[in-house]
């Protein structure tokens, strides 16, 4: 009988988890990152446009973990469209903060290319599976 085999990504790292992912991993780094931008947004925006970035944030790794845990690829897949819907919200509420002086352009600048990329790798991944 042939042992049972892990998914692999690139080198033999198994996926063990959701966490194991590339994709889970930067989308967490840019939720991280969307913090760190958004703590220097004025005090009394916290509950407008620092609430709105960090929940978008926030939903793009959660969504792909909580489609990672669903029973068919079907759902997976569903989730990570969802995942790619707030990003795209994230993306619209990072330049809106440009355009009102909320965040200097050249601090918006580096988060909209890391969401550019992790579009890439949402988009690489529903188009695997």
């Amino acid at each position: 009988m042939e042992p049972e085999r892990k998914n692999t990504v690139g080198n033999d790292r198994a996926i063990n988890s959701y966490r194991d992912l590339r994709v889970w991993q930067g989308a967490m780094a840019l939720a991280e990152v969307c913090y760190r931008l958004t703590r220097r947004f004025p005090h009394d925006k916290i509950y407008g446009m620092t609430s709105q970035i960090r929940r978008a944030a926030a939903s793009i790794p959660a969504n792909i973990a909580e489609g990672n845990g669903r029973e068919n690829r079907g759902e997976y897949i569903q989730f990570l469209r969802i995942a790619q819907g707030s990003l795209k919200e994230l993306e619209t509420h990072l330049l809106l903060s440009g355009r009102v002086e909320l965040a200097a352009q050249e601090a918006i600048g580096p988060v909209l290319e890391k969401c550019e990329v992790l579009g890439k790798m949402l988009r690489g991944l529903i188009r695997a599976l």
